[in-house]
């Protein structure tokens, strides 16, 4: 201990060791003694030293610290140590303020240890895995600065530690429980090592998700009073970006688990919005980008209909356009609620249609578009904000014909209402104000309310403008090119680049696609000249963006023009870029604008964002249609005359080839249909055809027998006639056959009453079986030994039915017989004189009638005996089978109790395995404090002085 007083503090005499030699001095210590207390104040001395020399407690004592963590586990105190320490030697932050000139430096020099001690400790990956292991420990002094020793480990090398804890058994649900952590200084570092884990892996993010992330985060967020909580909602906030933002497996987890309706809460704000905080406005920031997230654009179009539809079902974008007309909001969260909006209503038309109602509450109430327009034109606003706007009205036109059939009413003469302003209104205003950063804005709305919709661009030809008093209207196309092409006081204000860009987009975005605006154009004198005129000049490098969309604008007028303007048809529009420009010119100025570098940063995503108002000159929509149209416009300007006409005649070819084959398309359409309802036809006929064959087949066998037995009888009445001369001949004759077939049917009679004796036997025997199994149903619980039984009782019982069948069968045939014969006799007396023998015969055969009938009878009887045997077997089944399912669960049971007692077998053999290795170390402890010279008594010693003291309390009490 005196070194130890030495190290820490001590007075000693001589020189002091440096810090080097007290570092290897203590990792000595660390490394060989033997106590437990030694080794935990060396650990602790580390500590105190690991910051302050930082290089040589990392370069020395590393390996012997994370041995520390293998051996001594047991000892929370040490652990903590040790993990504090192995924090302070890989953690980067600089706590101590330094100097500007030396801040640089420094931190390049920690972050160089932190990367380097890093690799070092993730050379084995089991040191990641041990890491883990020690974060199951409740104890705080372990598991805190275990979190912090991990995050540490993540902002160093992220990417391979990442690796390590994916493919560590249940290594993220171990980070996942620091969420339910009762201390909330846990909790919130396991945030911030969640936060670090899971960025740029999809893998660990959808297992994290998988975990009940989402859950968690989303309470977390309430309980800590979500938009008005602290910085432990903004670090659940970046979280959730992290699991959700590019990963559309989450974002569908986080959509089916009804996640989105629990952010509508977050976004309630109250009419008093002044005095917001800094956290505030953080929170509610990061909350909007999560609802951008959910419906970016960069996402699949169904995943993001699917969230905006949830979106307004829940109401969540009803309480997004209050916050967007609510007064006293901070601008920059006005800003990102007007871009989340826009994108929470991007191409779905419910969402489009309820934003077209929302209203300012204002006096009178005014359309929200109208509002957020005015504020788009106005100078005076914030750049960022005049740029939200146009997203937002640029998302409500997207794939909306509707909106943008309205959009465009507005300018129509017979909608304009003087008492009012109209979108229309504002957008021509912004148009043609003074402010280039307002023309651009309201050329790009413009133009968008006219993007894929041949309708509207006819609709705004009607437009007509009142320039001056005293001087007539001029249309709206023609005010464009006017601001672009006349040498007045306008083309002065117009000449900026920004405003001739914005205007030059519009127009090309007008008449594309849209012959009659073509002709349009073309039908003032001045803009052809002014386009080539343009084209043509040697400009400055700000204006060559301009010459190429005037090459633009020119190439669409060939592209779609339909020839009806004699002066400006495609071919002499050709001759003259070839003559006044040159074809390789303008082909090379059309290019200028696919070069410019605003141009590909336009191209990249719909969003205008733009680091200053002069860099606002492309929109995306608008890089897409010069995508489309330049190549077409290169090979329309270099194609001759004759390969038009080639073109033309086998554009017709086509066209009329296309006719004969929509015309066959339809035949066949036609014809498929018939030959359908044909097959249907058929197919009915012949399921008809096999029955009348089925039917046929029985009426013939009906027939042949019909006809044999007519044989049989034409046979015997033949041989009666031949035979007898007489009527008395005949009736003897009649007589004797007759007598002769009862003596026959007598004989059967007989045996079918012999066989009902038997079937009545039978069937008693069945009886008593019956009851005796009905008396005694719990002596055939297992259900094995009566299997058997069971078998031959169904057996028998099936024979006995066919039987009764067979019985049947026969009594009906003999009471044909009987009627043949009474028929036969009939005709017998109608044609001679009856005797003796027939009126003995008659007697005879009603008592042969009569033991029929009881015969009869005594079937039926046996039917019934039978059926109610069938419903007794029945009850028996069902008792079978309630047997054997009782006995299956006995079973289980039993096996489940088997298994319980090994289980408990096996946890006593631990015990005992336990017990005896405890045994064991307290032994080799007490022979250790011997040989240091401790007294220690023995078990045997303790129980001998309680005997002792048991005696002498008795000797006490005589």
């Amino acid at each position: 201990m005196n070194f130890f007083r030495g190290v820490m503090g001590g007075q000693a005499a001589g020189p002091q060791p440096s810090g080097a030699e007290t570092i290897q001095k203590l990792c000595d210590r660390v490394a060989s003694s033997t106590l437990l207390e030694d080794r935990r104040d060396a650990v602790r001395a580390l500590k105190s030293l690991s910051k302050k020399y930082r290089m040589e407690v990392g370069t020395q004592a590393m390996d012997h610290l994370i041995t520390i963590l293998q051996t001594d586990r047991s000892d929370s105190e040490i652990v903590g140590y040790a993990l504090d320490t192995l924090y302070n030697i890989i953690c980067n932050d600089e706590e101590e303020e330094q100097d500007e000139s030396e801040d640089e430096n420094a931190q390049k020099q920690a972050d160089d240890l932190g990367a380097q001690f890093t690799d070092k400790f993730i050379e084995d990956p089991e040191h990641i895995t041990l890491l883990l292991t020690l974060l199951e420990e409740f104890d705080f002094h372990v598991r805190w600065p275990g979190v912090k020793l991990l995050t540490s480990l993540l902002k160093n090398q992220g990417v391979q530690v990442q690796g390590i804890i994916l493919v560590s058994p249940m290594g993220v649900s171990r980070l996942m429980d620091l969420l339910a952590d009762s201390r909330e200084v846990i909790r919130n570092d396991g945030l911030l090592l969640l936060q670090q884990l899971t960025k740029g892996n999809a893998a660990i993010q959808k297992i994290v998700a998988f975990e009940n992330a989402f859950e968690r985060l989303l309470d977390i967020i309430t309980e800590e009073g979500s938009s008005d909580g602290g910085i432990v909602v903004e670090d659940c906030l970046l979280l959730l970006l992290n699991l959700l933002k590019n990963n559309s497996s989450n974002q569908n987890f986080f959509k089916e688990g009804s996640y989105i309706q629990r952010m509508k809460p977050w976004f309630e704000v109250g009419d008093d919005n002044s005095g917001w905080s800094a956290q505030k406005v953080t929170n509610l920031h990061l909350m909007l980008q999560l609802v951008r997230v959910m419906v970016s654009p960069v996402n699949s179009p169904g995943a993001t209909a699917s969230c905006q539809k949830s979106m307004y079902q829940c109401g969540l974008l009803q309480q997004l356009c209050t916050i967007l007309m609510a007064t006293g909001v901070p601008a920059d969260i006005l800003t990102e609620t007007i871009n989340t909006v826009s994108e929470v209503i991007r191409g779905s038309q419910v969402n489009q249609d309820y934003f077209a109602s929302v209203n300012a509450p204002s006096n009178p109430p005014r359309p929200a578009i109208v509002v957020l327009l005015m504020s788009m034109v106005n100078e005076r606003q914030p750049f960022v904000l005049r740029c939200a706007v146009l997203y937002c009205f640029q998302c409500f036109l997207y794939k909306n014909q509707k909106g943008q059939g309205e959009i465009v009413a507005t300018l129509l003469p017979s909608t304009i209402d003087a008492n009012s302003i109209s979108a229309g209104q504002l957008l021509c205003g912004g148009l043609f104000s003074a402010d280039s950063l307002s023309n651009w804005c309201a050329a790009v709305a413009l133009a968008h309310a006219l993007q894929d919709n041949l309708t509207q661009k006819e609709q705004l030809l009607r437009v007509q403008l009142a320039t001056s008093l005293g001087k007539p209207p001029v249309s709206l196309l023609q005010q464009c090119t006017n601001i672009l092409s006349q040498g007045d006081k306008i083309v002065r204000r117009g000449s900026k680049v920004q405003t001739r860009v914005g205007l030059l987009m519009l127009l090309c975005t007008w008449i594309s696609n849209c012959p009659i605006a073509v002709t349009h154009f073309l039908h003032n004198q001045e803009n052809v000249p002014f386009l080539t005129a343009q084209i043509s000049e040697n400009l400055g490098e700000d204006e060559r963006l301009v010459q190429g969309l005037c090459a633009l604008l020119l190439g669409i007028c060939i592209y779609y023009n339909d020839n009806s303007l004699e002066n400006y048809t495609k071919e002499k529009l050709k001759q003259l870029i070839e003559k006044r420009i040159g074809k390789e010119n303008f082909v090379e100025k059309l290019g200028f604008i696919t070069k410019h570098e605003l141009y590909s940063r336009a191209a990249q995503k719909p969003q205008p964002v733009f680091p200053s108002p002069e860099q606002m000159l492309f929109d995306h929509e608008f890089t897409k249609l010069v995508k489309e149209l330049e190549g077409v416009i290169t090979k329309a300007v270099h194609k001759s005359s004759e390969e038009e006409k080639k073109e033309e005649e086998v554009k017709k070819t086509l066209e009329q080839h296309d006719n004969i084959v929509t015309q066959y398309k339809e035949l066949i359409r036609e014809q498929d249909a018939q030959i359908q309802e044909l097959k249907e036809q058929v197919a009915s006929m012949t399921s008809q055809h096999e029955q009348m064959q089925t039917t046929i087949t029985q009426q013939l066998s009906q027939i042949q027998q019909h006809k044999d037995q007519y044989n049989i009888l034409k046979l015997k009445l033949g041989k009666e006639n031949q035979s007898q001369p007489n009527n008395q001949g005949d009736s003897s004759q009649m007589n004797g056959l007759q007598t002769e077939e009862l003596s026959q049917l007598r004989e059967e009679v007989e045996e079918l009453r012999k066989q009902h004796t038997l079937l009545q036997s039978q069937l008693s025997d069945k009886d008593a079986l019956i009851s005796s199994l009905k008396s005694a149903p719990a002596e055939t619980t297992e259900g094995s030994a009566e299997g058997p039984d069971n078998t031959k009782l169904l057996q028998e019982l099936d024979d006995l039915r066919s039987q009764v069948q067979s019985q049947s069968a026969e009594i009906a045939q003999l009471k044909s017989e009987r009627q043949d014969l009474l028929r036969k006799v009939e005709d017998g007396e109608s044609s001679s004189v009856p005797s003796s023998d027939s009126s003995l015969d008659a007697a005879k055969m009603s008592k042969l009638e009569n033991r029929l009938a009881a015969q009869t009878s005594e079937t039926e009887r046996l039917k019934e005996e039978a059926k109610s045997l069938s419903d007794s077997r029945a009850d028996m089944e069902q008792q079978l089978a309630s047997a054997t399912s009782t006995v299956a669960i006995l079973q289980t049971e039993k096996t489940k109790l088997q298994t319980e007692v090994q289980e408990s077998k096996k946890e006593q053999d631990d015990l005992l395995m336990l017990l005896a290795d405890q045994d064991q170390k307290i032994h080799s402890l007490k022979q250790r404090l011997k040989d240091l010279g401790e007294t220690v008594e023995d078990e045997d010693d303790l129980d001998a002085r309680d005997q002792t003291d048991d005696e002498d309390e008795d000797d006490d009490e005589d």
